[in-house]
């Protein structure tokens, strides 16, 4: 039976999509990108205003020198720049709805987001230091100069057994008197610009460390504090931060497990098995489909994904692994990426043999007539579909933060500020549209429809599924991303169902390209900006282009804008 493929109305002449397509703009604008310029968080400063990594260097140098007493420093080897997030705390003021008076009166002595400038053996009997760099004003808040144990060995070892870890600890503080450490603290105080005047003494003779509350210094439950620790008889570090209250501590954890059970039980297995019946389907449709398509969008796909791991090279760099649990790392990075890589595949080619068996073509190949003007279109209708989502998505967030008080906070490890080439993140949108797209969408509606003999049953648990993939993400309570994905999964599925899998691919990678670009964006500099518009523009691009390649063709077929 031959596939036809279904008649669409698109994309210039359709006014109620391109009305609405305006009206989501109009609330995305107002809901997510206004706001940016006076909302809290780090993005509030203006991007001029973030020093460069260059100059966290020198201010890292320079404390290392006149507060640590440490010669310049040049082991040969360019420090490592990391951002770095306080995120507990963060998420606490966002909570709380604190974080507008905390940027006003506490954020440029305390602040949650930091450079962070790591030394690998600066001295003789220095393992590693990590000097803490305000992002904008440049001063230092902190350090950290590791000659045995780092602040996390310690949290480690008093989890594992507090008796015995803190007998070894005051020893290796060289049993030093509360009085020693406190004068021992006195110049690092100074260098911070602390007052004698300004300062609670926490600390007891016995605790470990020295801990100092500042005055008046408090929000909500939380309080300023300086906290030195000690190695040798010497201050081996000094963090600046809010006290963080135990009952949100508590239940970030248990939302945090929570997460754990629906991202492995509810995404990870599920996709797995949708990837196994991908494999047999793909041989039981054999005669509808073909294994050579897909290969260019699948080889795509890897090597982006491949690449964003050594983009975030900065982050694994931080975790100060050894060189054989790094590799390791590295490898079993590989091979699950190769895994989900084939998972795509299939789901291409067997979920493209399930639709054409049914007569149906929801994904047109290269060399069919017309094929050019298809993806030519199907790229515009996608903006115009993107925008709905942007729109609609602005509008479940103004929902879940009404009715159930959603927040968010935030997460160093996916920051841009944390990759080696930035401006190459948003590309990491088409491998969001191309692999999602084809397992939840082109191959997951068919496949669960031959379950539950329901196209909405189906296309609402594909769309749980991967809502499920989101729960990982720093946003709370949990339930509130498989939320607002669920509905937005629907709506890639009504786009599938209606337009076909290129014009969902579309809508997907231009809605992540719009969100990615303007993480871009916020960074600031000229540069930035301009980059984030042209990954906006390059699907654009992408399907101009595969038209004018396709028309050029003897026997191609004109233009036809569909409606």
């Amino acid at each position: 039976m031959k596939a036809e493929r279904p008649k669409h109305k698109l994309p210039f002449n359709n006014k109620t999509l391109w009305i609405m397509a305006v009206i989501g703009l109009v609330i995305f604008l107002y809901v997510q990108v206004f706001p940016l310029t006076s909302t809290d968080g780090l993005q509030q400063e203006p991007p001029g205003k973030i020093i460069s990594k260059d100059k966290a260097i020198q201010a890292a140098d320079q404390f290392a020198q006149t507060t640590l007493g440490l010669d310049h420093i040049d082991t040969g080897v360019k420090p490592l720049v990391t951002y770095q997030s306080n995120s507990e705390f963060y998420g606490y003021l966002s909570k709380k709805n604190l974080l507008s008076t905390y940027n006003n009166k506490y954020e440029k002595r305390f602040p949650y987001d930091t450079y962070r400038v790591s030394f690998s053996n600066p001295a003789s009997f220095i393992k590693q230091l990590d000097v803490d760099i305000h992002m904008t004003t440049g001063d230092v808040v902190g350090f950290e100069a590791v000659q045995l144990y780092s602040r996390k060995d310690r949290e480690v070892m008093l989890d594992q057994n507090r008796a015995v870890a803190l007998q070894t600890l005051q020893q290796l503080e060289g049993n030093l008197s509360l009085t020693d450490k406190q004068n021992k603290a006195i110049p690092f105080l100074e260098a911070l610009g602390y007052r004698a005047q300004e300062l609670d003494l926490v600390s007891g003779q016995n605790d470990l460390g020295l801990t100092y509350r500042v005055n008046k210094y408090t929000i909500g439950d939380s309080h300023a504090e300086l906290r030195f620790q000690f190695e040798y008889g010497q201050v081996s570090s000094l963090e600046s931060a809010f006290s963080v209250p135990q009952s949100h501590v508590d239940y970030v954890n248990k939302q945090t497990r929570l997460a754990n059970w629906l991202y492995f039980g509810g995404y990870t297995l599920l996709s797995f098995v949708l990837g196994i019946l991908a494999i047999i389907y793909s041989a039981r449709t054999r005669p509808y489909a073909s294994f050579g398509r897909g290969i260019f969008l699948t080889i795509l796909y890897f090597a982006v994904n491949i690449f964003s791991v050594f983009n975030l090279m900065p982050v694994l760099q931080s975790q100060n692994m050894s060189k054989g649990t790094f590799t390791i790392l590295l490898v079993v990075q590989f091979l699950f990426t190769l895994m989900v890589t084939a998972s795509i595949y299939f789901s291409l080619v067997g979920g493209d043999g399930l639709w054409r068996k049914q007569g149906i073509n929801m994904w047109m190949r290269a060399n069919e007539p017309g094929y050019g003007s298809h993806v030519l279109n199907s790229m515009i209708r996608g903006y115009a579909w993107a925008l709905i989502l942007l729109g609609a998505q602005s509008i479940i967030f103004v929902l879940l933060e009404g009715t159930i008080h959603s927040w968010s906070t935030t997460d160093a490890t996916q920051s841009t500020y944390n990759m080696v080439y930035p401006w190459l993140f948003p590309l990491v949108a088409w491998t969001a549209g191309i692999g999602e797209e084809a397992v939840y969408r082109l191959f997951g509606i068919p496949m669960l429809k031959k379950i539950f003999r329901s196209t909405w049953i189906a296309s609402l648990i594909s769309s749980l599924i991967w809502a499920f993939g989101h729960t990982l993400y720093p946003i709370y309570p949990v339930f509130s991303r498989p939320i607002e994905l669920a509905f937005i999964g629907l709506l890639f599925s009504f786009i599938f169902l209606r337009s076909g899998y290129i014009t969902v691919l579309f809508a997907h990678v231009i809605f992540d390209s719009v969100l990615m670009g303007l993480s871009l964006m916020i960074m600031g500099d000229i540069g930035n900006i301009l980059i984030g518009v042209v990954y906006i523009l390059l699907p654009a691009a992408v399907g101009s282009l595969i038209y004018v390649f396709k028309r050029r063709k003897p026997g191609s077929p004109a233009l036809v804008l569909e409606d």
